[in-house]
């Protein structure tokens, strides 16, 4: 482990080196490479140079208690070896978590999909509450969201498509893909019976920066009239626009703007995500077995999570956590189950690399 911490730092001073050359910022993209690069390195050296100035002390210490006559000194070695030497687990763990296999992914934004599932209009009143639940979390997190597209009922949203942008955003969103069940009471329910409905949340990587491009001549576009609410412009302009994906069948629509390039740019957005986010699927699935109990980037046909509110109760069902705090999730408090997902994660990993 220590032999990769070392050359992990030499690659710090190196890249650091690279960055103080002044010339680097007429090479946008190097610069763009080489910063990014050493960011993901820093929580790491800055780790490791506090275990490393732990474990000289501890020396220190050590060797004035072996050597030193003095008694204030000895007394003071003493602090510093019963303060310090309980944190040096505690280190060299985090310090094996740091050193993991990155998902080349995680500083990605991500486009996220919520649509209704069953249960009706019940299922369209919880997908608003889980997009308000996301947009107060990533408020939280100093993520930026945008509306892509929403189609909404009398009752709530069947389906909403949304970006976020920020500081490694899918390393924390990826893991809430999948069927999200909610059992509550509805309010068209005299009768006060619990219903159980569902959604379906995809949480896909934005394919901007990726090599990976959608390939254009494999896409037909097809422009109409926007139909349904949206202002002077609906029905008068052919501002929505259709893209498919001719191999896949895939289809995506958007009347979101009243500009029909930004419905265009939106829609293949969208679209380059879904087939990207296919190759990934496959890609995961393939891996699965080496994968063991790693919970992935999750498929949206695997029921993951019930909110049940009569007893005020999440459940996430990959890892078996139940939290008591479902009031407080709901508007926003997520952070808690992401983090046991990423914990959970990074366990499976290390036993992984143990065995």
């Amino acid at each position: 482990m220590f032999d990769k911490l070392d050359a992990v730092c030499e690659r710090y001073e190196s890249l650091t080196e690279k960055l103080a050359d002044p010339s680097i910022y007429d090479r946008q993209d190097e610069f763009k490479k080489i910063s990014s690069e050493r960011a993901n390195m820093e929580d790491v050296v800055t780790t490791y140079r506090e275990y490393r100035q732990i474990v000289d002390d501890l020396a220190e210490a050590k060797e004035i208690l072996k050597n030193e006559k003095d008694e204030d000194m000895r007394e003071m070695a003493k602090e510093v070896i019963d303060e310090n030497e309980p944190r040096i687990p505690d280190f060299e763990e985090r310090l094996k978590i740091l050193l993991l296999p990155k998902d080349p992914l995680d500083d990605k934004n991500v486009i996220v999909e919520i649509r209704a599932g069953a249960g009706g209009d019940e299922a369209s009143i919880f997908v608003g509450d889980v997009f308000r639940m996301y947009q107060n979390y990533c408020r939280e997190q100093g993520w930026k969201i945008e509306v892509d597209s929403m189609s909404s009922n009398d009752e709530g949203i069947k389906e909403v498509v949304f970006t976020v942008s920020g500081d490694k955003v899918y390393s924390k969103l990826k893991y809430e893909s999948g069927v999200h069940r909610v059992q509550r009471v509805p309010k068209t329910e005299s009768q006060g019976r619990v219903h159980t409905s569902t959604i379906t949340v995809a949480v896909m990587p934005e394919t901007e920066d990726l090599d990976w491009k959608l390939d254009l001549n494999d896409v037909k576009i097809d422009v109409m009239r926007a139909s349904g609410s949206g202002g002077q412009s609906v029905n008068t302009t052919d501002s929505a626009v259709r893209v498919t994906h001719i191999p896949t069948g895939m289809q995506v629509h958007n009347q979101e703007e009243k500009s029909q390039l930004k419905n265009k740019e939106k829609a293949l957005k969208l679209l380059s995500a879904r087939i990207f986010q296919i190759m990934l699927d496959e890609k995961n699935a393939k891996e699965a077995a080496d994968r063991k109990g790693l919970i992935g980037t999750g498929d949206r046909s695997e029921r993951i999570r019930t909110y049940n509110y009569p007893q005020g109760r999440l459940t996430d069902h990959r890892i078996g956590l139940t939290l008591y705090s479902l009031d407080r999730i709901i508007e926003g408090d997520v952070g808690p189950v992401i983090d046991a997902l990423i914990a959970y994660n990074q366990a499976e990993m290390l036993k992984g690399e143990d065995e």
